[in-house]
């Protein structure tokens, strides 16, 4: 039997899940496709496909159902990349990379194989932009700015404010192509991973998906747990709480965060002027949520300081810590605004920026259906402002999912299964929090854990620069060891430290 008739056959029941939707799968046509490799360059203008083109990455379209349960409807077409390995000889298979969001572009991800040459050399590094993304048939919501998150700020005429924004942002993804809304979903993009798996005639699919990216991962481990190979879920999401509400519970790791870059900040006093302890920095940046400032006519004030803050601290590098203590310097007055923070601001007020919460909100919003009373949020925020002031309005604000013109078609994944997968982050993740990352653990039964302690990032495997973890990683994905069992390194380990260690 061909791969790709045994693909077709096995995706009849992989399609059900285990949500209760059964729906009938993909037509032969679809996974038998050619797939006919060009150039990623689509003009001399394409700065991203130059640069693949001149790292020898191909790229081409796969075409999809948009939706699985009409094969013979609308189509779609999947960007897809590939690094192809030098020698087949050595080449073990194909290792399927996304970079997380949802919403982020894909196709670049394959550059890894710059970082990590044994990635390289042992595998097809593919990449994709998801379905609506990117390439990929994009949505194209009309925003004037990159992103929804706001805070609530401090009272119910700053929150009322922001449902107002929510409303006019959904009917900005709903203005051109809303037909296409339903079908944004993960378990949409996880049948197009598999498409796209037979399509290259694989049997099995090896994969590496970070922050959301572990969740389209576990996706498809649940629905096409027999195609998948080695997988890699960096900075796990907690799968029953992904949807629109999935930063509810992130004020505590964000305060954990900001307090490290103070405690960072305050002693270098003398080079920013943001305080010499924890308290007086933290003091400096509530300042900025008190009295409004004026940037380049833009005006940062208690729904916009918490939201800075949370892009900002996804890195804790001396470098990220540094960019961002300049900006804080900046927003209370000591120093000129540096050109990061006109840009995020420029982006934020304009929508001049990368746009992929634009690209991810149809996403969120086809996966799991938000409370649509603006009055639930308010009083969420209100009992929990005392513990939460700061982040805690901005976590558990309303989303443009609240005034979404569609329901989500099928339930969303419920994730349960023994596939073998390793999940690796970081203890103090503020994006992804660490209770998160066990629960999507304890959810993949035969899955192992590598945590690294002391770190505040989001992201890990190469990102991180730690050599435990890149060996640990790179042992499973090249030699196929999965660790025995749970285990941990430190930020300035060079190899695994005992089993149990992180307890």
């Amino acid at each position: 039997m061909s791969p790709h008739t045994w693909a077709a056959t096995a995706t009849i029941t992989a399609l059900a899940g285990l949500s209760g939707v059964v729906s009938a799968p993909a037509p032969d046509r679809y996974h038998r496709q050619p797939i006919t490799w060009r150039a990623c360059a689509t003009d001399p203008a394409d700065e991203l496909g130059t640069l693949l083109d001149q790292a020898g990455v191909q790229c081409a379209g796969v075409t999809v159902p948009m939706d699985y349960r009409r094969p013979a409807g609308r189509t779609i077409t999947i960007e897809i990349s590939r690094l192809k390995a030098p020698d087949a000889t050595r080449r073990r298979g194909v290792l399927l990379i996304n970079p997380g969001g949802p919403g982020a572009t894909g196709i670049q991800q394959v550059l890894l194989g710059k970082k990590v040459p044994a990635l390289a050399e042992r595998y097809d590094l593919v990449g994709m932009d998801p379905r609506f993304v990117g390439r990929s048939t994009p949505i194209r919501c009309r925003w004037q700015t990159d992103t929804f998150l706001r805070s609530a700020g401090p009272d119910r005429r700053s929150f009322d404010a922001g449902v107002a924004l929510a409303r006019r942002l959904a009917e900005g993804c709903a203005r051109d192509d809303r037909s296409a809304l339903p079908y944004a979903s993960t378990r949409n993009t996880a049948r197009d991973m598999d498409v796209i798996r037979s399509a290259l005639g694989e049997r099995k699919l090896s994969y590496l998906g970070y922050s959301y990216g572990t969740y389209l991962g576990a996706t498809y481990l649940q629905m096409f747990g027999a195609h998948a190979d080695r997988v890699v879920l960096d900075s796990a999401v907690d799968p029953e709480t992904y949807g629109p509400r999935l930063l509810r519970h992130n004020a505590p790791a964000l305060e954990a965060a900001l307090r490290r870059w103070a405690a960072w900040v305050a002693g270098r006093d003398g080079e920013y002027g943001l305080g010499a302890t924890v308290r007086e920095v933290r003091a400096a940046i509530d300042k900025i949520t008190e009295k409004p400032v004026q940037v380049n006519g833009h005006q940062v004030d208690a729904s916009v300081v918490p939201y800075w803050l949370f892009a900002r601290l996804y890195d804790d590098g001396p470098a990220e810590y540094a960019a961002l203590a300049k900006e804080a310097a900046a927003l209370t007055g000591r120093t000129p605004p540096p050109a990061s923070l006109l840009e995020f601001l420029d982006g934020l007020f304009t929508g001049s920026g990368t746009a992929e919460d634009r690209a991810g909100t149809p996403i969120l919003c086809a996966d799991r259906a938000a409370p649509t009373n603006p009055e639930l949020y308010y009083r969420d925020i209100q009992r929990h402002r005392a513990a939460e002031p700061l982040f805690g309005p901005l976590v558990r604000n309303i989303s443009p999912c609240a005034f979404w013109p569609d329901t989500p078609v099928e339930p969303a994944t419920r994730i349960a299964n023994a596939v073998p997968a390793l999940i690796v982050g970081a203890a103090g993740d503020p994006a992804t929090p660490y209770a998160g990352q066990r629960a999507m653990h304890r959810a993949l039964t035969g899955s192992r854990m590598l945590t690294l302690i002391g770190s505040y990032r989001h992201g890990v495997y190469v990102s991180a620069g730690n050599r435990c973890v890149d060996t640990v990683v790179g042992r499973y994905l090249l030699d196929g060891v999965l660790p025995k069992a749970d285990t941990s390194c430190t930020v300035s380990s060079a190899r695994p430290a005992p089993p149990g260690s992180d307890q």
